[in-house]
C-alpha cells in the first residue's frame, strides 16, 4: 500500500517517455520520437548511475573484440575470395 501513496515518478517518467517516443517513432515522427526516447534513457541512466558506470568501463574491451572479429572475418572473407578467383582461373572462368 506503501507505493501506491508515494508512487517513483522517476520510473514513471522514464517509462512515459520511453513509450511516448516508441509511440512518435512508430507513427513517422522520427526527430521527436527520437528525442524523448534519448530523454527517457538519459532519465534511466540517473536512476542506475553505478550500472552505467561499470558498462562504461567495460565498453573499450568490448570494442576491441568486435574490432578483432571483424579482422578476422574481413581475413576469412579475403582468403576464400582468392581461393574462389584460383577454382575459376583453373576453369577458365
Amino acid at each position: 500500500m506503501e507505493s501506491l501513496k508515494n508512487p517513483d515518478w522517476l520510473r514513471i517518467g522514464v517509462g512515459a517517455s520511453l513509450l511516448t517516443g516508441s509511440l512518435l517513432l512508430l507513427t513517422g515522427n522520427r526527430k521527436a520520437g527520437l528525442l524523448v526516447t534519448v530523454a527517457g534513457t538519459a532519465l534511466a541512466m540517473l536512476e542506475h548511475k553505478e550500472v552505467v558506470a561499470e558498462w562504461w568501463e567495460a565498453l573499450p574491451q568490448h570494442l576491441e573484440k568486435a574490432q578483432t572479429m571483424l579482422e578476422q572475418t574481413q581475413h576469412t572473407i579475403d582468403d576464400l575470395t582468392q581461393k574462389r578467383d584460383k577454382i575459376f582461373s583453373m576453369f577458365g572462368k
